[in-house]
């Protein structure tokens, strides 16, 4: 097989979201200069957007092409870096469980990479525990309503905890800028698309999924653990870890049963608080970890798809690329660097909160992308060193008074408050509504943004807002809407592991994995973590059963 890259057409010929096949054929006889019949067959790859040019904006192939007599073709192109032998990208399992397996590793969260972690070792035939503090993903999403809808706060079941993780509410992401020399990222598309995801996101540059389809893809997933062999458990929060020795012995739940592992992943996502204070008092070495904090600003989604588009604006356009987006980044005089932040096209901002009268911004987009604005967040980078000094969990108690002054800053009963994006400009309170009504539920307060966050968060953010616009036209649109605050863009600590066994520095058989471990930031690279850490557990568990390892 043939990995060709950097085929380009010209978007306007495609049809949906790829070229016709004989257009894509025409293409790869031509560079590879072979005849019909020298082809037998190829498959997308990857599939990417060039848009520097708005006049003539192309679609980017990369191509796997079976062909006759390969050996002779890529010594013909050995000079040219587009034309190389296809990697093989299938997962080839590490470890295969034993008949006489004694113990079951148990798995803490069920966000994505719990799920991803649970699947391997499922697969492996290791029969994993999963516990999950929060409900099953549509009870779940009940509960993530009734704060919506009623200002009725679950601390349990919210769109940070229960199953799919805090990526269930988002917009459904999968892309990621981690190395991945072993290819667990096409392992994660293939295990989504077994499970109800569109085949699209396997070749897409930025695939994603949306919250809804997300739904039902966990809850297939979940079937086949338990196919598998594994055990789910919701509404299991886990109180205490057992350590002896340095050694993981087990874990207490909330309900005072005993779950006895001497391999335990910790998968508990960034929000889990209470977790990390545990782990904390128990000796596990942990450590405070940069984050940013910021709004979430929102402008009309057709103000974004015009100024991203440009001259090739259209329906047609849109129908092809879907909603627009922005990436951005500055640098503002006071030290500070500003960037937008999980950007949802035609999304909504959502309430992210896990406590009590705390508020927490996020956001979401479905499939469509068809919501009326944009959202984005517009956060500030900032640091332990810096910011807030002090015990491994400062970091944590830091974004509490963030949120706490927010609520208050709302009006209570978990309102958000907001500012017009020309009175924040100019340090003026906001009094009504403009052209951008604010997707927030259970409500926005109008008010004054500046005490939301520190000075050098605001006049940072301030700065950058107007530089953003050079880049986006109408960026700084005076009736745009800011909403606050957005506090969980990562983890505020990072669950030390060693590099080789990917077990915790100081407790041995403790594998902290994913975004709350401090090792990934996004759907993506939380299932990538996972997978990682499922093989070290299963290489561990055989190595401790030397007379069972297959022949």
């Amino acid at each position: 097989m043939i990995r060709l890259t950097e085929i380009k057409l010209p978007i306007e010929r495609a049809q949906a979201l790829t070229h016709q096949a004989d257009e894509i054929k025409a293409a790869i006889l031509k560079k590879l200069e072979i005849a019909e019949n020298e082809l037998i067959g190829f498959e997308i790859f990857k599939r990417g957007v060039d848009a520097r040019k708005s006049h003539a904006i192309l679609y980017v192939y990369s191509i796997d092409a079976e062909v006759r007599n390969e050996a002779k073709i890529l010594a013909r192109f050995r000079k040219d870096p587009h034309v190389k032998p296809a990697p093989d990208t299938s997962y080839q399992p590490v470890a295969k469980a034993p008949a006489n397996l004694k113990e079951r590793p148990v798995v803490v969260g069920f966000g994505p990479a719990g799920i991803l972690a649970a699947l391997i070792l499922a697969q492996s035939g290791f029969r994993p525990i999963v516990l999950e503090r929060g409900k099953a993903v549509r009870e779940r999403t009940r509960d993530t309503w009734g704060l919506w809808r009623k200002s009725t706060l679950n601390p349990e079941s919210n769109v940070q905890f229960g199953e799919g993780g805090a990526g269930t509410f988002s917009d459904g992401k999968l892309y990621s800028q981690i190395k991945d020399p072993k290819h667990y990222g096409r392992k994660v598309l293939q295990e989504f698309v077994k499970a109800g995801a569109p085949e699209e996101i396997l070749y897409v540059s930025h695939p994603h999924i949306g919250t809804f389809r997300l739904v039902g893809m966990v809850e297939e997933m979940r079937n086949t653990i338990i196919a598998l062999g594994g055990e789910i458990r919701f509404q299991s929060r886990v109180e205490d870890i057992e350590i002896e020795q340095g050694e993981v012995r087990g874990v207490v739940l909330q309900n005072g049963e005993r779950i006895a592992t001497r391999h335990l992943v910790l998968a508990v996502g960034h929000s889990a608080r209470d977790t990390f204070e545990m782990i904390h008092r128990r000796g596990i070495y942990i450590e405070a970890k940069p984050f940013s904090i910021g709004f979430r600003i929102e402008h009309p989604q057709s103000l974004i798809d015009r100024a991203r588009y440009g001259r090739s604006y259209s329906e047609d356009l849109l129908a092809k690329l879907g909603a627009a987006d922005y990436k951005l980044v500055h640098h503002a005089s006071n030290g500070r660097s500003v960037y937008s932040f999980c950007m949802c096209p035609g999304g909504t901002v959502v309430a992210a909160a896990s406590e009590p009268e705390r508020v927490v911004t996020n956001g979401m987009s479905q499939y469509s992308r068809n919501e009326r604005n944009a959202n984005a967040g517009i956060v500030v980078g900032i640091s332990p060193e810096q910011d807030y000094p002090g015990d491994p969990l400062a970091g944590m108690r830091f974004q509490r008074e963030l949120e706490s002054q927010a609520y208050i800053l709302g009006g209570s009963n978990y309102q958000a408050p907001g500012q017009l994006i020309g009175d924040f400009l100019a340090n003026r309170p906001s009094t009504k509504f403009g052209e951008v009504m604010p997707s927030y539920t259970p409500g926005v307060h109008l008010t004054n943004l500046d005490t939301a966050l520190p000075e050098y968060a605001i006049s940072a953010i301030r700065e950058a807002i107007p530089a953003f616009a050079k880049q986006i036209p109408g960026f700084d649109l005076a009736d745009g809407i800011l909403t606050g605050v957005e506090t969980r863009t990562s983890s505020p600590v990072r669950i030390k592991r060693d590099d080789a066994s990917l077990q915790s520095v100081n407790t041995r058989g403790l594998y902290p994995t994913g975004e709350g471990a401090g090792y990934a930031g996004g759907i993506l690279s939380a299932a990538v973590d996972g997978i990682k850490v499922a093989e070290a557990v299963a290489l561990d568990l055989l190595a401790e059963q030397p007379s069972s390892l297959p022949a």
